[in-house]
Protein backbone atom coordinates (compact mmCIF):
# COMPACT_ATOMS: atom_id res chain seq x y z
CA UNK A 1 0.00 0.00 0.00
CA UNK A 2 1.21 3.29 -1.16
CA UNK A 3 2.03 6.43 1.60
CA UNK A 4 -0.75 8.07 -1.01
CA UNK A 5 -3.45 5.24 -0.10
CA UNK A 6 -2.13 5.18 3.18
CA UNK A 7 -3.34 8.76 3.97
CA UNK A 8 -6.53 7.86 2.24
CA UNK A 9 -7.69 5.85 4.12
CA UNK A 10 -6.81 7.73 7.51
CA UNK A 11 -8.39 11.05 6.24
CA UNK A 12 -11.86 8.53 5.66
CA UNK A 13 -11.37 9.91 1.60
CA UNK A 14 -15.06 10.06 0.17
CA UNK A 15 -14.57 8.67 -2.92
CA UNK A 16 -12.83 5.47 -1.65
CA UNK A 17 -15.39 5.00 0.92
CA UNK A 18 -17.87 4.88 -1.79
CA UNK A 19 -16.25 2.35 -4.03
CA UNK A 20 -15.66 0.17 -0.91
CA UNK A 21 -19.46 0.48 -0.07
CA UNK A 22 -21.06 0.69 -3.76
CA UNK A 23 -22.39 -2.76 -4.13
CA UNK A 24 -24.41 -2.47 -0.37
CA UNK A 25 -25.03 1.08 -1.62
CA UNK A 26 -27.02 -0.21 -4.54
CA UNK A 27 -28.65 -3.05 -2.69
CA UNK A 28 -30.06 -0.57 -0.01
CA UNK A 29 -30.92 0.99 -2.86
CA UNK A 30 -33.71 -1.29 -4.43
CA UNK A 31 -34.73 -2.40 -0.95
CA UNK A 32 -35.81 1.58 -0.53
CA UNK A 33 -37.16 1.31 -4.36
CA UNK A 34 -39.60 -1.72 -3.27
CA UNK A 35 -40.27 0.11 0.22
CA UNK A 36 -41.71 3.22 -1.59
CA UNK A 37 -43.40 0.57 -4.34
CA UNK A 38 -45.72 -0.76 -1.34
CA UNK A 39 -46.37 2.54 -0.23
CA UNK A 40 -47.95 3.68 -3.05
CA UNK A 41 -49.51 0.62 -3.39
CA UNK A 42 -51.08 0.43 -0.30
CA UNK A 43 -52.22 4.33 -1.45
CA UNK A 44 -53.89 3.50 -4.25
CA UNK A 45 -55.95 0.69 -3.14
CA UNK A 46 -58.89 2.65 -2.47
CA UNK A 47 -58.84 4.43 -5.47
CA UNK A 48 -58.68 1.36 -7.62
CA UNK A 49 -61.78 0.00 -5.17
CA UNK A 50 -63.80 3.19 -4.81
CA UNK A 51 -66.73 1.85 -6.63
CA UNK A 52 -66.73 -1.39 -4.76
CA UNK A 53 -66.27 0.44 -1.17
CA UNK A 54 -68.88 2.76 -2.06
CA UNK A 55 -71.25 0.84 -3.05
CA UNK A 56 -70.51 -2.13 -0.11
CA UNK A 57 -70.44 0.35 2.88
CA UNK A 58 -73.17 2.77 0.90
CA UNK A 59 -70.74 5.95 0.73
CA UNK A 60 -71.44 9.27 -1.00
CA UNK A 61 -68.18 10.27 -3.05
CA UNK A 62 -67.62 13.45 0.03
CA UNK A 63 -67.78 10.32 2.35
CA UNK A 64 -64.95 8.54 0.49
CA UNK A 65 -63.30 11.26 -0.37
CA UNK A 66 -63.78 12.14 3.57
CA UNK A 67 -61.75 8.52 4.12
CA UNK A 68 -59.12 9.09 1.75
CA UNK A 69 -58.06 12.01 3.31
CA UNK A 70 -58.11 10.44 7.00
CA UNK A 71 -54.87 9.27 5.19
CA UNK A 72 -53.51 12.41 5.61
CA UNK A 73 -54.85 13.79 9.20
CA UNK A 74 -51.51 12.70 11.16
CA UNK A 75 -49.27 12.29 7.93
CA UNK A 76 -47.91 15.48 8.21
CA UNK A 77 -46.96 15.20 12.02
CA UNK A 78 -45.51 11.57 11.85
CA UNK A 79 -43.20 12.99 8.89
CA UNK A 80 -42.09 16.16 11.18
CA UNK A 81 -41.61 14.11 13.96
CA UNK A 82 -39.72 11.11 12.43
CA UNK A 83 -37.56 13.51 10.38
CA UNK A 84 -36.10 15.49 13.03
CA UNK A 85 -35.35 12.11 15.14
CA UNK A 86 -33.83 10.57 11.86
CA UNK A 87 -31.30 13.40 12.11
CA UNK A 88 -30.07 11.95 15.67
CA UNK A 89 -30.10 8.26 14.85
CA UNK A 90 -29.56 5.72 11.83
CA UNK A 91 -32.87 5.54 9.92
CA UNK A 92 -32.45 2.11 9.62
CA UNK A 93 -34.50 0.86 12.49
CA UNK A 94 -37.15 3.57 11.71
CA UNK A 95 -37.21 1.86 8.43
CA UNK A 96 -38.49 -1.31 9.70
CA UNK A 97 -40.92 0.07 12.56
CA UNK A 98 -42.83 1.65 9.59
CA UNK A 99 -42.87 -1.01 7.27
CA UNK A 100 -44.29 -3.74 10.34
CA UNK A 101 -46.77 -0.92 11.34
CA UNK A 102 -48.26 -0.31 7.69
CA UNK A 103 -49.24 -4.28 7.39
CA UNK A 104 -50.74 -4.23 10.95
CA UNK A 105 -53.02 -0.80 9.96
CA UNK A 106 -54.43 -2.99 6.61
CA UNK A 107 -55.77 -5.93 9.14
CA UNK A 108 -59.01 -4.43 10.67
CA UNK A 109 -60.53 -3.50 7.43
CA UNK A 110 -59.23 -6.40 5.74
CA UNK A 111 -61.28 -8.44 8.87
CA UNK A 112 -64.43 -6.29 8.41
CA UNK A 113 -66.16 -2.95 9.59
CA UNK A 114 -67.81 -0.03 8.11
CA UNK A 115 -66.52 3.75 7.28
CA UNK A 116 -65.08 3.89 10.84
CA UNK A 117 -63.12 1.24 10.86
CA UNK A 118 -61.70 2.11 7.39
CA UNK A 119 -61.05 5.87 8.56
CA UNK A 120 -59.15 4.11 11.59
CA UNK A 121 -57.42 2.19 9.90
CA UNK A 122 -56.20 5.08 7.29
CA UNK A 123 -55.21 6.96 9.96
CA UNK A 124 -53.26 4.98 11.19
CA UNK A 125 -51.60 3.91 7.90
CA UNK A 126 -50.85 7.58 6.99
CA UNK A 127 -49.25 7.84 10.28
CA UNK A 128 -46.86 5.17 9.61
CA UNK A 129 -46.37 6.02 6.13
CA UNK A 130 -45.58 10.29 6.50
CA UNK A 131 -42.11 9.78 7.41
CA UNK A 132 -41.74 7.41 4.77
CA UNK A 133 -40.25 9.18 1.39
CA UNK A 134 -37.95 11.89 3.52
CA UNK A 135 -36.68 8.69 5.54
CA UNK A 136 -35.74 6.69 2.48
CA UNK A 137 -34.33 9.32 0.50
CA UNK A 138 -32.09 10.52 3.62
CA UNK A 139 -31.28 6.46 4.03
CA UNK A 140 -30.20 6.50 0.20
CA UNK A 141 -28.19 9.85 0.29
CA UNK A 142 -26.00 8.20 3.17
CA UNK A 143 -24.46 5.91 0.49
CA UNK A 144 -23.88 8.36 -2.38
CA UNK A 145 -21.90 12.23 -2.01
CA UNK A 146 -23.89 14.72 -3.29
CA UNK A 147 -22.79 14.72 -7.07
CA UNK A 148 -23.99 11.29 -7.22
CA UNK A 149 -27.24 11.18 -5.40
CA UNK A 150 -29.39 12.20 -8.34
CA UNK A 151 -29.91 8.70 -9.99
CA UNK A 152 -30.13 6.97 -6.66
CA UNK A 153 -32.88 9.82 -5.16
CA UNK A 154 -34.97 9.48 -9.08
CA UNK A 155 -34.92 4.95 -8.16
CA UNK A 156 -36.43 5.90 -4.92
CA UNK A 157 -38.97 8.10 -6.05
CA UNK A 158 -39.55 5.78 -8.71
CA UNK A 159 -40.51 3.41 -6.56
CA UNK A 160 -44.06 5.78 -6.17
CA UNK A 161 -44.58 4.72 -9.74
CA UNK A 162 -43.53 1.37 -9.98
CA UNK A 163 -46.05 0.63 -7.07
CA UNK A 164 -48.91 2.05 -8.90
CA UNK A 165 -47.79 0.56 -12.28
CA UNK A 166 -47.37 -3.07 -10.71
CA UNK A 167 -50.14 -3.25 -8.15
CA UNK A 168 -53.09 -1.66 -10.28
CA UNK A 169 -53.69 -4.91 -12.89
CA UNK A 170 -53.00 -6.66 -9.45
CA UNK A 171 -54.94 -5.35 -6.97
CA UNK A 172 -57.53 -4.71 -9.62
CA UNK A 173 -57.76 -8.21 -10.63
CA UNK A 174 -58.25 -9.29 -6.82
CA UNK A 175 -60.72 -6.77 -6.12
CA UNK A 176 -63.38 -7.90 -9.29
CA UNK A 177 -62.49 -11.43 -8.76
CA UNK A 178 -61.71 -11.99 -4.21
CA UNK A 179 -63.29 -8.41 -2.70
CA UNK A 180 -61.67 -5.38 -2.31
CA UNK A 181 -60.84 -6.67 1.78
CA UNK A 182 -58.29 -9.87 0.31
CA UNK A 183 -56.61 -6.93 -1.78
CA UNK A 184 -55.75 -5.42 2.04
CA UNK A 185 -54.77 -8.94 3.47
CA UNK A 186 -52.49 -9.53 0.31
CA UNK A 187 -51.01 -5.96 1.12
CA UNK A 188 -50.47 -6.65 4.83
CA UNK A 189 -48.47 -9.87 3.33
CA UNK A 190 -45.97 -8.57 1.19
CA UNK A 191 -45.51 -5.65 4.01
CA UNK A 192 -44.38 -7.81 6.39
CA UNK A 193 -42.15 -10.44 3.77
CA UNK A 194 -40.42 -6.95 2.67
CA UNK A 195 -39.86 -5.76 6.74
CA UNK A 196 -38.12 -9.58 6.97
CA UNK A 197 -35.79 -8.62 3.95
CA UNK A 198 -34.79 -4.80 5.54
CA UNK A 199 -34.39 -6.62 8.65
CA UNK A 200 -31.12 -9.04 6.96
CA UNK A 201 -30.31 -6.82 4.20
CA UNK A 202 -31.16 -3.23 5.23
CA UNK A 203 -28.34 -0.50 6.64
CA UNK A 204 -27.21 3.22 6.78
CA UNK A 205 -24.17 4.75 4.86
CA UNK A 206 -21.72 7.49 6.03
CA UNK A 207 -22.77 10.66 3.13
CA UNK A 208 -24.56 12.87 5.29
CA UNK A 209 -25.95 10.46 7.57
CA UNK A 210 -26.99 10.91 10.95
CA UNK A 211 -23.35 10.72 12.38
CA UNK A 212 -22.25 13.53 9.87
CA UNK A 213 -21.56 15.81 13.10
CA UNK A 214 -19.32 13.14 14.98
CA UNK A 215 -17.62 12.42 11.89
CA UNK A 216 -16.71 16.31 11.12
CA UNK A 217 -15.66 17.20 14.17
CA UNK A 218 -13.40 13.94 14.21
CA UNK A 219 -11.81 15.14 10.77
CA UNK A 220 -13.17 11.56 9.01
CA UNK A 221 -14.89 13.56 6.49
CA UNK A 222 -13.79 17.08 5.72
CA UNK A 223 -16.61 17.47 3.31
CA UNK A 224 -18.74 17.89 6.17
CA UNK A 225 -16.71 20.80 8.05
CA UNK A 226 -18.14 23.44 6.67
CA UNK A 227 -22.05 21.74 7.41
CA UNK A 228 -22.21 23.39 11.00
CA UNK A 229 -25.79 22.88 12.09
CA UNK A 230 -27.94 25.96 11.49
CA UNK A 231 -31.33 26.61 12.88
CA UNK A 232 -34.29 25.29 10.61
CA UNK A 233 -35.82 28.85 10.56
CA UNK A 234 -33.21 30.16 8.26
CA UNK A 235 -33.32 27.00 6.28
CA UNK A 236 -37.79 27.58 6.31
CA UNK A 237 -36.74 31.34 5.50
CA UNK A 238 -34.79 30.80 2.11
CA UNK A 239 -36.49 31.23 -1.40
CA UNK A 240 -35.11 27.91 -2.47
CA UNK A 241 -36.99 25.96 0.46
CA UNK A 242 -40.30 28.03 -0.19
CA UNK A 243 -40.23 28.21 -4.06
CA UNK A 244 -39.15 24.22 -4.28
CA UNK A 245 -41.67 23.60 -1.19
CA UNK A 246 -44.79 25.01 -2.96
CA UNK A 247 -43.95 23.70 -6.55
CA UNK A 248 -44.13 20.45 -4.97
CA UNK A 249 -47.25 21.14 -3.16
CA UNK A 250 -48.97 21.31 -6.63
CA UNK A 251 -47.02 17.80 -7.61
CA UNK A 252 -48.48 15.94 -4.37
CA UNK A 253 -51.80 18.23 -5.23
CA UNK A 254 -51.97 16.01 -8.60
CA UNK A 255 -50.82 12.56 -7.19
CA UNK A 256 -53.59 12.77 -4.24
CA UNK A 257 -55.67 13.24 -7.42
CA UNK A 258 -54.02 10.26 -9.48
CA UNK A 259 -54.11 7.92 -6.33
CA UNK A 260 -58.09 8.34 -5.46
CA UNK A 261 -60.42 9.72 -8.25
CA UNK A 262 -58.43 8.86 -11.48
CA UNK A 263 -59.73 5.42 -11.36
CA UNK A 264 -63.51 6.77 -10.99
CA UNK A 265 -62.96 9.67 -13.61
CA UNK A 266 -61.86 7.01 -16.28
CA UNK A 267 -64.78 4.43 -15.30
CA UNK A 268 -67.66 6.94 -14.37
CA UNK A 269 -66.35 10.14 -16.08
CA UNK A 270 -65.15 8.98 -19.89
CA UNK A 271 -66.92 5.57 -19.71
CA UNK A 272 -64.57 2.43 -19.29
CA UNK A 273 -65.12 -0.70 -17.87
CA UNK A 274 -63.62 -1.09 -14.58
CA UNK A 275 -60.86 -3.77 -15.73
CA UNK A 276 -60.07 -0.73 -18.60
CA UNK A 277 -59.38 1.91 -15.68
CA UNK A 278 -57.40 -0.33 -13.92
CA UNK A 279 -54.77 -1.20 -16.46
CA UNK A 280 -55.54 2.76 -17.92
CA UNK A 281 -54.72 4.24 -14.44
CA UNK A 282 -51.25 3.18 -14.71
CA UNK A 283 -50.57 5.07 -17.48
CA UNK A 284 -49.69 8.49 -16.32
CA UNK A 285 -47.29 6.81 -13.51
CA UNK A 286 -45.45 5.15 -16.71
CA UNK A 287 -44.95 8.71 -18.17
CA UNK A 288 -44.14 9.60 -14.68
CA UNK A 289 -41.67 6.85 -14.55
CA UNK A 290 -39.79 7.65 -18.20
CA UNK A 291 -40.63 11.80 -17.03
CA UNK A 292 -38.57 11.00 -13.61
CA UNK A 293 -35.16 8.86 -15.46
CA UNK A 294 -35.38 11.44 -18.08
CA UNK A 295 -35.20 14.33 -15.63
CA UNK A 296 -32.31 12.57 -13.64
CA UNK A 297 -30.34 11.98 -16.62
CA UNK A 298 -30.47 15.60 -18.01
CA UNK A 299 -29.89 16.96 -14.40
CA UNK A 300 -26.88 14.90 -13.74
CA UNK A 301 -25.50 15.84 -17.47
CA UNK A 302 -26.21 19.74 -16.77
CA UNK A 303 -24.36 19.50 -13.49
CA UNK A 304 -21.27 17.15 -14.35
CA UNK A 305 -20.88 20.42 -17.39
CA UNK A 306 -20.97 22.70 -14.48
CA UNK A 307 -24.49 24.06 -14.88
CA UNK A 308 -25.71 25.36 -11.60
CA UNK A 309 -28.47 23.35 -9.86
CA UNK A 310 -30.31 26.67 -10.07
CA UNK A 311 -31.18 25.40 -13.81
CA UNK A 312 -30.46 21.81 -13.41
CA UNK A 313 -32.69 21.60 -10.61
CA UNK A 314 -35.15 23.98 -10.49
CA UNK A 315 -35.17 24.74 -13.90
CA UNK A 316 -36.06 21.18 -15.13
CA UNK A 317 -38.05 20.63 -12.24
CA UNK A 318 -40.17 23.86 -13.31
CA UNK A 319 -40.34 22.89 -17.00
CA UNK A 320 -41.79 19.56 -15.92
CA UNK A 321 -44.40 21.03 -14.22
CA UNK A 322 -45.56 23.52 -16.88
CA UNK A 323 -45.50 21.22 -19.79
CA UNK A 324 -47.84 19.27 -17.34
CA UNK A 325 -50.03 22.24 -16.35
CA UNK A 326 -50.88 22.65 -20.29
CA UNK A 327 -51.92 19.24 -21.16
CA UNK A 328 -53.81 19.07 -18.13
CA UNK A 329 -55.51 22.70 -19.11
CA UNK A 330 -56.11 21.46 -22.67
CA UNK A 331 -58.43 18.14 -21.50
CA UNK A 332 -61.46 19.95 -21.46
CA UNK A 333 -60.23 21.61 -25.04
CA UNK A 334 -60.10 18.23 -26.74
CA UNK A 335 -63.30 15.99 -27.94
CA UNK A 336 -62.90 12.27 -27.30
CA UNK A 337 -61.85 9.86 -24.72
CA UNK A 338 -58.63 9.11 -26.33
CA UNK A 339 -57.54 12.54 -26.19
CA UNK A 340 -58.45 13.22 -22.72
CA UNK A 341 -57.18 10.08 -22.10
CA UNK A 342 -53.70 11.10 -23.36
CA UNK A 343 -53.53 14.49 -22.09
CA UNK A 344 -54.00 13.28 -18.61
CA UNK A 345 -51.40 10.55 -18.49
CA UNK A 346 -49.17 13.27 -20.16
CA UNK A 347 -50.34 16.22 -17.21
CA UNK A 348 -50.49 14.08 -14.64
CA UNK A 349 -46.99 12.18 -15.72
CA UNK A 350 -45.25 15.49 -15.80
CA UNK A 351 -46.31 16.53 -12.72
CA UNK A 352 -45.60 13.68 -10.60
CA UNK A 353 -41.31 14.23 -11.41
CA UNK A 354 -41.12 16.75 -9.26
CA UNK A 355 -41.01 14.87 -6.01
CA UNK A 356 -37.10 13.73 -6.58
CA UNK A 357 -36.23 17.28 -7.87
CA UNK A 358 -37.70 18.57 -4.15
CA UNK A 359 -36.03 15.78 -2.12
CA UNK A 360 -32.24 16.37 -4.21
CA UNK A 361 -32.93 20.17 -4.00
CA UNK A 362 -33.59 20.25 0.30
CA UNK A 363 -30.77 17.64 0.45
CA UNK A 364 -28.59 19.72 -1.38
CA UNK A 365 -29.81 22.92 0.64
CA UNK A 366 -29.32 21.63 4.11
CA UNK A 367 -26.43 21.14 6.07
CA UNK A 368 -26.43 17.34 6.88
CA UNK A 369 -27.51 17.69 10.18
CA UNK A 370 -30.12 19.18 8.97
CA UNK A 371 -31.24 17.54 5.96
CA UNK A 372 -33.34 14.46 6.93
CA UNK A 373 -35.75 17.26 9.36
CA UNK A 374 -35.78 19.52 6.22
CA UNK A 375 -36.72 16.73 4.26
CA UNK A 376 -39.76 15.59 7.10
CA UNK A 377 -40.80 19.36 7.33
CA UNK A 378 -41.04 19.75 3.62
CA UNK A 379 -43.14 16.59 3.10
CA UNK A 380 -45.44 17.25 5.75
CA UNK A 381 -46.31 20.52 4.51
CA UNK A 382 -46.37 19.12 0.99
CA UNK A 383 -48.43 16.22 2.17
CA UNK A 384 -51.39 18.53 3.38
CA UNK A 385 -52.69 18.45 -0.52
CA UNK A 386 -53.45 14.96 0.15
CA UNK A 387 -55.40 16.08 3.32
CA UNK A 388 -57.77 18.45 1.20
CA UNK A 389 -57.51 17.13 -2.39
CA UNK A 390 -59.79 13.88 -1.81
CA UNK A 391 -62.16 15.92 0.40
CA UNK A 392 -62.30 18.65 -2.01
CA UNK A 393 -62.53 17.11 -5.18
CA UNK A 394 -65.59 14.13 -3.66
CA UNK A 395 -67.25 17.34 -3.03
CA UNK A 396 -67.17 18.44 -6.29
CA UNK A 397 -68.30 15.17 -7.65
CA UNK A 398 -71.12 15.04 -5.39
CA UNK A 399 -72.33 18.44 -6.38
CA UNK A 400 -71.33 18.31 -9.96
CA UNK A 401 -71.64 14.81 -11.00
CA UNK A 402 -69.09 14.13 -13.71
CA UNK A 403 -68.25 17.30 -14.39
CA UNK A 404 -66.73 17.47 -10.95
CA UNK A 405 -63.41 15.14 -12.01
CA UNK A 406 -62.77 17.38 -15.37
CA UNK A 407 -62.90 20.63 -13.55
CA UNK A 408 -61.07 19.29 -10.55
CA UNK A 409 -58.38 18.71 -13.61
CA UNK A 410 -58.25 21.96 -14.68
CA UNK A 411 -57.61 23.47 -10.97
CA UNK A 412 -54.47 20.70 -10.66
CA UNK A 413 -53.40 22.95 -14.21
CA UNK A 414 -53.85 25.88 -12.42
CA UNK A 415 -51.84 24.69 -9.56
CA UNK A 416 -48.88 23.73 -11.66
CA UNK A 417 -48.31 26.35 -13.68
CA UNK A 418 -47.97 28.39 -10.31
CA UNK A 419 -45.43 25.83 -9.22
CA UNK A 420 -43.45 25.94 -12.22
CA UNK A 421 -43.11 29.65 -12.54
CA UNK A 422 -41.89 29.40 -8.66
CA UNK A 423 -39.01 26.23 -9.07
CA UNK A 424 -38.39 27.81 -12.29
CA UNK A 425 -37.80 31.73 -11.16
CA UNK A 426 -36.60 31.41 -7.30
CA UNK A 427 -34.88 27.92 -6.47
CA UNK A 428 -31.47 28.51 -5.92
CA UNK A 429 -30.36 25.83 -3.35
CA UNK A 430 -26.23 27.04 -3.88
CA UNK A 431 -26.98 30.41 -3.39
CA UNK A 432 -28.73 29.72 -0.40
CA UNK A 433 -26.35 27.33 0.65
CA UNK A 434 -23.75 29.67 0.54
CA UNK A 435 -25.52 32.35 2.26
CA UNK A 436 -26.64 29.77 5.25
CA UNK A 437 -22.59 29.06 5.29
CA UNK A 438 -22.64 32.72 5.63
Amino acid sequence: MTAADTTSRQLGDPTSAYRGTRSRAWTVTGLLVVFMMINFADKSVLGLAADEIRADLDLSATQFGLANSAFFLLFSVAAVVVGMYADKVRPTTVILIMALLWSVAQVPPAIGGGLAVLIGSRVVLGAAEGPAFPVAQHATFSWFPDHRRNLPGALVTLGVTLGVITAAPGLTWIIDHHHWRTALWVLAAIGLVWAVAWYFLGGTGTHGSADAPARAAAGTDPSEAADEPVPYRRIFATPTWIAVTAAYFTCYWALALMLVWLPSYLHNGLGYSSAEAGRLVVLPWTMGGVVLLTQAGVTGWLMRRGVSTKWARGGVGGAALGLGALACLGVPLVDGTGAKTALLAIGFGLAGSYAAVAATTVSELAPAARASGALGVTNAVVTTAGLAAPAIVGFMVDKQGTDGYQNAVIITGAMLLVGGLLSATLVDPSRDRARLRA
